[in-house]
């Protein structure tokens, strides 16, 4: 039950959905925005108490419950201030796993969360289950529980796993770590010991090999993926590659419409969870043969003049460039260009330098935190924003050649978000 004295911290669509659940229980919340104009506020109904523009202490430390946002750190300090109060601050997803009975399917990571989650829930939906996919992708978690369900999938960041101290999944991954969101943890560790957290309470933890940041702790159920022969991995058979479960091949590595190393690790992690829910295999396979892959993520956008552009403006990190690079190398017929740049989040550049002296044969670097791309080898050039950026591209490149949109950065300096960053790349791709 929410208790009557309930505030709720953060609108737009997850504060909304919050809402809604306290008044189905017949509770109605306070709303605390530090906007003035915070999103979704015309929707609220009429008399609620409403505290925009910064977070109120008294209504606070009056309230028996604090359902915060995601984007609100556990750090801030009027947070902090109501935790020494000995106030409950828990998020939706906490909420959510308290109020459902359904089996949860949870998975986190730096880089293709949203990837490996669609997979799992259209597995779970090609073998009849009816399956409820969100979270951090799609529906909020909370208005999932508008329908009965026999399992749930769910997609969760770091901020989310920060207030769900009790998700207790059926299964549970950490697909990968790599830095990101430098600017609200204090350092690598302390974000991926968030992420971890994942596999508190899981029936079965299921981490990277290849990526030892994802393995859970000691003496947890667990079960691995990665890109050689054991547990879910890779092997050769009939002269090809396929993917593979504890040295059975299942699927060749070509039947898949998604591609890259990276995709191949989401398709073994995605067959790691369907087996622990019970998701047939025959479902599983049907699913990794027809997915094409999520918008904005290694999309291929057109072929101009002989030259391949691909949009992956979901990679808003460095870990998801490195991986979509690592992915495309070995299909690109000639040179490999790239776009980079936006806001940094803090993070060390360093690793591109290397693939900037060998693999891509140069770098249009725009945004906030270009001075730093730009920093990282002589190949790179700066322009004032992406559709200089696409221009220099289609002049410097020859047929055979790629051209990677894959910015490890994140979008607020100069987009919405990086749906509509992504989608600005493709039509300035199209107009050529």
């Amino acid at each position: 039950m929410i208790p009557a004295r309930t505030v709720i911290i953060g609108l737009g669509q997850t504060g909304l959905s919050c809402v809604r659940y306290c008044l189905q229980q017949g509770v109605r919340p306070v709303v605390m925005d530090t906007r003035a104009r915070p999103p979704g506020a015309e929707q609220l109904p009429a008399g609620l108490e409403c505290h925009f523009g910064g977070l109120d202490p008294a209504p606070l430390l009056a309230a028996d419950l604090v359902i915060a946002s995601p984007g609100i750190a556990l750090a801030t300090p009027e947070l902090q201030q109501t935790l020494a109060a000995g106030i409950e601050v828990v998020g939706d997803i906490e909420l959510f796993v308290r109020a459902c009975p359904a089996p949860v399917v949870a998975i986190t990571g730096s880089n293709g969360k949203s990837t490996v989650t669609t997979l799992v829930g259209e597995m779970a939906r090609a073998a009849g289950i009816e399956a409820g996919v969100g979270g951090n992708i799609g529906t909020p978690a909370l208005d999932l529980l508008a329908r009965p369900l026999a399992l749930v999938v769910l997609e969760l960041s770091s901020f989310q796993l920060e207030t769900t101290p009790g998700l207790r999944a059926l299964a549970a991954t950490v697909l990968n770590i790599s830095e990101d969101h430098l600017d609200r943890y204090d350092s690598l560790a302390h974000y991926r010991d968030t992420k971890l957290g994942i596999y508190r309470g899981a029936g079965l933890c299921v981490y990277n090999r290849e990526d030892e940041q994802t393995r859970p702790p000691a003496g947890a159920p667990a079960v691995s993926f990665g890109l050689d022969g054991r547990e879910y991995g890779r092997l050769e058979h009939r002269g090809e590659l396929w993917l593979s479960r504890y040295g059975e091949p299942v699927l060749p590595v070509s039947a898949l419409r998604i591609l890259g190393a990276h995709n191949q690790l989401n398709a073994l992690a995605a067959m790691a969870l369907a087996d622990r829910a019970g998701i047939p295999p025959a479902a599983q396979l049907q699913v990794l043969r027809d997915f094409g892959g999520l918008d904005h993520r290694c999309q291929f956008v057109a072929e101009t003049r002989g030259v391949r552009w691909l949009n992956d403006s979901k990679a808003t990190n460095l870990g998801a460039t490195l991986a979509a690079i690592a992915g495309v190398r070995e299909a690109v017929p000639g040179r490999l260009w790239l776009i980079a740049g936006g806001q940094g989040k803090g993070q060390d550049f360093g690793p591109l330098a290397p693939l900037l002296a060998g693999t891509v044969a140069g770098m249009a670097c725009f945004g906030q935190d270009r001075a730093a791309l730009l920093a990282l080898g002589e190949n790179t050039h700066e322009v004032a924003d992406l559709a200089q950026a696409v221009a220099w591209c289609a002049e410097q490149a020859s047929p055979g050649d790629w051209v990677l949109f894959a910015p490890a950065c994140a979008s607020l300096d100069m987009y919405p978000n990086y749906l509509a960053r992504g989608d600005h790349f493709k039509a300035l791709v199209e107009a050529l």
